[in-house]
C-alpha cells in the first residue's frame, strides 16, 4: 500500500486543529462542563470495561505468546491463566479479591497456619496525612493493598512529603485497569505499615514463591529485592532449566532452613485453589507469609523452554471458579 504524503497546508492545518483543541480543553478544564465530559468518559469506560478487557487480554496473549488464545480447550499453563484472567474480567471473585487483598489475606492466613506467620503490622489506614512517622521504628515498608510494585522502604529519616504525594496517587488508582486483572476491581485501597524484614547481616530476604496446584507446591521460584535472579526448583529443591526473565540471572541458592515447613505451609495456604502462588519469606528459619498471586506477571510472562508451558499446564486442573 502507498500512504499519501500529508501536505504542507494539511500539515498546518492538522497543527491548527490540535491547537484549537488543547485551547479548548484549557478553558473548560476544572469548569462544569469539565466535570460533565469527565464524568461521562467513567461511565464509557466502565460500560465498556468487559468487553475492552477481554479484547486487551486476548491481544496480549497473541503479542506475549505468538499464538491465538484456545479459549474452549485451553491445556497449557499461558492459556490457562488467560482464561482465568479473561474469567476473572467477566465476574470477580469475591474469594480472589479477599485473598489479593494484602490487608484482608492476613485475617485469611492467620486462620489458615497461625498469626505468628503474619510480618508485624505497625499501622494501616486511608490517609497519608494520618501516618504516625514519630511513633514508627528507624526501618519499615510502606505498602499499598491493592496492587503491585507499590511500595516503599524507609530506613531513617523519611520524605513525608514524597511519601504522601506518591501513596495519594496510589489510592486514588484501582490496579485493576493497569493490566485488567479481575481480582483487583473491587479492593478499597489502604496504606499499609509493616516491619522491615531482613536478614542476619543486614540484607533483605530472598522471597520464596511457590507455585501451587490443586494445593501441592510443584516449582519453587527465588526472587530477590532487584528481581535480576529467577531460578526455579523443585520440590527436593533440584534446581530447574525453567525461567521466563530473558535477562535475569539463575544462580543455584541454598535449600532454605525450614524447607519442608515451607513446603507445608504453602500447601494449607493453596488448598482450595486450582492454582495459586505462594510467597513466603524465611529469616533465620523463620517464615513469614508475603502474598498470594492468582496471575503472575499480570500474564506477561513467556515459560523458558516452551516444554514447560505444557508441563505446568497439565497440573493445572481448572474449575469454574478460575
Amino acid at each position: 500500500m502507498i500512504k499519501k504524503r500529508m501536505t504542507s497546508d494539511e500539515a498546518l492545518n492538522s497543527q491548527i486543529a490540535m491547537n484549537s483543541r488543547d485551547r479548548i480543553a484549557k478553558m473548560v478544564r476544572g469548569t462544569w462542563v469539565h466535570a460533565i465530559f469527565d464524568e461521562a468518559r467513567n461511565v464509557k469506560k466502565q460500560l465498556l470495561r468487559r468487553s475492552e478487557g477481554e479484547r486487551i487480554l486476548l491481544e496480549r496473549f497473541e503479542r506475549t505468546q505468538g499464538r491465538c488464545l484456545d479459549t474452549t480447550n485451553p491445556q497449557s499453563f499461558s492459556e490457562k491463566l488467560y482464561c482465568r484472567m479473561i474469567a476473572l474480567n467477566q465476574t470477580p471473585n469475591p474469594h480472589f479479591t479477599r485473598v489479593s487483598d494484602k490487608f484482608a489475606a492476613r485475617a485469611y492466613v492467620a486462620d489458615k497456619i497461625g498469626e505468628q506467620h503474619l510480618v508485624k503490622l505497625f499501622w494501616h489506614g486511608e490517609d497519608p496525612l494520618q501516618i504516625p512517622f514519630d511513633n514508627l521504628p528507624a526501618e519499615y515498608v510502606i505498602k499499598t493493598n491493592h496492587g503491585s510494585a507499590q511500595v516503599i522502604v524507609v530506613k531513617g529519616s523519611a520524605d513525608r512529603a514524597d511519601i504522601g504525594n506518591k501513596l495519594s496517587g496510589w489510592l486514588k488508582r484501582n490496579f485493576y485497569w493497569s493490566a485488567r486483572e479481575g481480582q483487583y476491581y473491587d479492593i478499597k485501597p489502604r496504606i499499609m505499615i509493616e516491619e522491615y524484614l531482613k536478614n542476619q547481616d543486614g540484607s533483605g530476604p530472598l522471597d520464596y514463591r511457590f507455585w501451587c496446584f490443586g494445593g501441592v507446591p510443584e516449582v519453587i521460584q527465588v526472587d530477590n529485592h532487584a528481581h535480576d535472579i529467577n531460578p526455579f526448583f523443585d520440590r527436593q529443591w533440584n534446581q530447574l532449566d525453567l525461567y521466563y526473565r530473558d535477562q535475569a540471572a539463575r544462580p543455584f541458592v541454598a535449600k532454605p532452613e525450614n524447607f519442608e515447613h515451607m513446603l507445608d505451609l504453602a500447601s494449607r495456604l493453596s488448598a482450595g485453589f486450582d492454582f495459586v502462588r505462594v510467597d513466603l519469606y524465611n529469616i533465620v528459619g523463620n517464615v513469614y507469609f508475603g502474598e498470594f498471586t492468582l496471575t503472575p506477571t499480570s500474564g506477561q510472562l513467556k515459560l523458558r523452554p516452551e516444554s514447560w508451558d505444557i508441563k505446568l499446564g497439565k497440573k493445572w486442573e481448572m474449575r469454574a471458579e478460575s
